[in-house]
């Protein structure tokens, strides 16, 4: 006869291995079940940990015991403050209490891979060693989301919080605002750029030295993937600095206090001195030959560009312009981020480069062109778009007038492929030179599960 075998009677290695295959929801369940299930269930449950605002992290630290924060692996805090919580941080560059209790947090983040942090107000410099000691951590995103006139984020600060991270792979940089060090030219000059006074006791760093600038995270020998958004990217030295990393994915925004042109030469400067390494490349600004005046290399400026994604703000009347700008590329995909209300215009805009691509012959003209995405967006606070993007979809239906405009677009690929002038293939599974659409309406970014929200 043969025997049953409970689950107090399973070996821990077992009963770990039963948690690993449960979703969240399950495990949750699982670890009300006896204080034997619950302790097997807390790296699951700690794994993914979102802290809301200022008063949950404060919730979180005393309630939650220290030794659970080395299960966690993605780690995302925000130091905003809801209604009917505690005073919001000083605006002064201090921001002492908020440091502290982040620091006393990441103390004991021993395995932490990817970090998220909203913040409201600048940190205390001393939080910087606190970073030196997070070895397993990877990916760092650092989104300021407060009045950058009152509680300006220092470039200083942040950069030298990236540089302490041993392992630094990824960087993600959201409004960071330029130190009045860095950047006397703008001080009192019109458009009033935001700058940041006071941060000039910021410690040296051992690699960078004094040069707590932007362009320096290009020193960054681990560096491979960088995205920097809604920030004044008008430092020179971005032109010359040297770079020491290969970076393989850049995200370049544009500055809200600067105009078109400005941002657009600012995006070709930097190019101009990475992108000879750079094989996925996410536009906020049109791109005119001028890029590839500030190449610093002999070769072609972009000579691995394989992936290019146009961003919501990306001016749809530079579409056509801008990528016969980057035509000498190998690129093999395209992805297009548009509102819904820029549908008809975006399938304008392709058609009109599927023609010029018809017309010069595709062994002359994006050879490599295989694949066309169109997402469209409802808003920008839905999430991170192009290469840093999360990928979600839905199957929410476009409105009628959309909708035509995308089957008109389609129905005009598979007349070039009748008529011959491309040799465009019914599916991107098949290994051609040929461009398939997809037009796609995802759903915002889910967020993590965040069991410990308070």
């Amino acid at each position: 006869m043969a025997s049953t075998m409970t689950w107090n009677a399973l070996p821990v290695e077992m009963k770990l291995s039963v948690v690993d295959l449960l979703d969240f929801h399950n495990v949750k369940s699982l670890s009300l079940v006896n204080r034997e299930a619950y302790s097997y269930t807390v790296p699951s449950i700690f794994r993914h940990v979102k802290i809301p605002d200022y008063g949950a992290l404060h919730t979180y630290l005393s309630s939650v015991p220290k030794s659970h924060n080395q299960y966690i692996r993605r780690l995302h805090v925000c130091t905003t403050n809801t209604v009917g919580q505690m005073a919001a941080p000083s605006p002064s560059v201090d921001g002492r209490p908020v440091t502290d209790a982040l620091a006393e947090l990441l103390a004991h983040c021993s395995q932490v891979e990817q970090l998220t942090l909203d913040l409201a107000a600048s940190l205390h410099r001393s939080i910087i060693p606190v970073f030196r000691h997070l070895r397993s951590l990877t990916s760092l995103t650092i989104n300021h989301c407060g009045d950058e006139e009152r509680t300006p984020l220092s470039e200083r600060l942040v950069v030298a919080i990236a540089a302490s991270v041993p392992s630094l792979s990824q960087l993600s940089l959201d409004r960071i605002t330029r130190s009045a060090l860095h950047a006397p030219e703008l001080v009192g000059v019109y458009p009033f750029v935001p700058l940041v006074t006071g941060d000039e006791d910021i410690t040296d760093h051992p690699l960078l030295g004094s040069e707590l600038r932007l362009p320096s995270l290009l020193r960054l020998p681990t560096l491979k993937r960088l995205r920097i958004r809604d920030t004044h990217l008008g430092d020179p030295q971005w032109s010359s600095a040297p770079v020491a990393c290969a970076l393989e994915v850049l995200d370049l925004g544009s500055c809200y206090h600067a105009s078109p042109d400005f941002n657009r030469e600012c995006t070709e400067r930097i190019m101009g001195n990475v992108g000879h390494t750079v094989g996925e490349f996410a536009l906020n600004t049109a791109l005119t030959p001028q890029t590839f005046q500030y190449a610093q290399h002999a070769e072609t400026p972009l000579k691995r560009l394989r992936k290019i994604h146009l961003t919501p703000l990306f001016p749809v009347e530079n579409v056509v312009d801008t990528l016969s700008t980057l035509s000498d590329s190998p690129v093999e995909q395209l992805s297009v981020q548009c509102y819904e209300d820029d549908v008809l215009d975006i399938c304008s805009a392709l058609s009109d480069f599927l023609s010029l691509r018809a017309e010069r012959g595709e062994q002359a003209f994006y050879k490599h062109l295989t694949e066309i995405t169109v997402k469209t967006v409802s808003d920008l606070a839905d999430g991170l778009y192009g290469p840093f993007a999360l990928d979600t979809k839905s199957s929410a239906a476009l409105p009628q007038e959309c909708a035509k405009a995308v089957r008109e677009l389609q129905d005009f690929l598979r007349d070039l492929r009748s008529a011959g002038e491309d040799r465009l293939t019914s599916g991107p599974a098949q290994s051609t030179s040929a461009a398939d659409v997809d037009i796609e309406k995802p759903s915002p970014p889910q967020g993590d599960q965040t069991p410990t929200e308070a």
